[in-house]
């Protein structure tokens, strides 16, 4: 993507991904908006509508093969990963976060597996990564409100990076958005972080609002931050929801 290199960050539509609409891709998106729809809550933010499950993975550019790192036994999730998103988060500066993992069962979903391995493309075709494990961290987050006069609020709430080293990429893929207003992207200047888009010191690239199943974006994190905005109920009765499939790539650093 010739936007990632040059600006440090691209937007992408579901044709870009080479994946062809069917039975079968409809099938496994499906499966996974199922999944997305049973999250459990943000154990780390009550009250903000927030659903999450993060697990991570090892990639083998040399081998061409992707391994799940298996989570730690939990009573209630079945499994839990460990997540830091170091001291680049505001909001939980150097905290370890555990979190519940994605299910198994959902790991080998073919759909899943060609989104990680175009992002996987993007990176190793901008960096000289062939000969070093990626890290692979995989974040399925839903923003869901049930009626009128909620908000459902990403994490941080403010312009921000990831954090890591300047091969840190993240990837975002929309599942679905049903019913809602809001969610807006952003994407600004490095030295933006920790303001608020409508703050007059942030220096904005672009703005955005991702509405059709599979459009996404990418950045190249230590280039540019970037923020998501709070959804809302839209006009039709019922509850909303946005779901959204982030990846995190890095190259992966022994601890030794």
């Amino acid at each position: 993507m010739a936007g990632l290199r040059e600006r440090g960050f691209a937007r992408y539509g579901a044709e870009q991904l080479g994946i062809v609409p069917g039975d079968s891709t409809a099938r496994d998106l499906t499966r996974i908006r199922e999944v997305f729809a049973a999250l459990p809550p943000d154990p780390y933010a009550p009250g903000t509508n927030r659903f999450r499950r993060y697990s991570h993975a090892v990639y083998l550019p040399w081998k061409d093969e992707l391994s799940w790192i298996p989570g730690t036994p939990d009573p209630v999730h079945g499994t839990v990963t460990n997540f830091s998103q170091g001291e680049d988060d505001p909001e939980h500066p150097r905290k370890r976060r555990v979190l519940p993992a994605i299910p198994e069962a959902l790991r080998g979903n073919a759909l899943l597996l060609r989104l990680l391995h175009w992002d996987i493309e993007q990176v190793l075709s901008l960096k000289d990564l062939s000969r070093r494990p990626l890290w692979v961290g995989v974040h399925l987050i839903k923003l869901g409100v049930d009626r009128s006069g909620q908000d459902a609020v990403s994490s941080p709430d403010c312009l921000h990076q990831d954090g890591g080293s300047s091969s840190t990429f993240t990837f975002a893929h929309l599942i679905s958005r049903t019913n809602v207003t809001g969610g807006q992207n952003v994407i600004a200047t490095p030295g933006s972080a920790g303001l608020q888009p409508e703050d007059p010191w942030a220096d904005i690239h672009a703005s955005f609002t991702l509405t059709d199943p599979l459009v996404g974006y990418a950045v190249h994190d230590h280039r540019v931050s970037h923020y998501v905005g709070p959804v809302r109920t839209g006009p039709e009765p019922g509850p909303g929801e946005r779901s959204v499939l982030i990846v995190g790539l890095a190259p992966y650093i022994p601890q030794l």
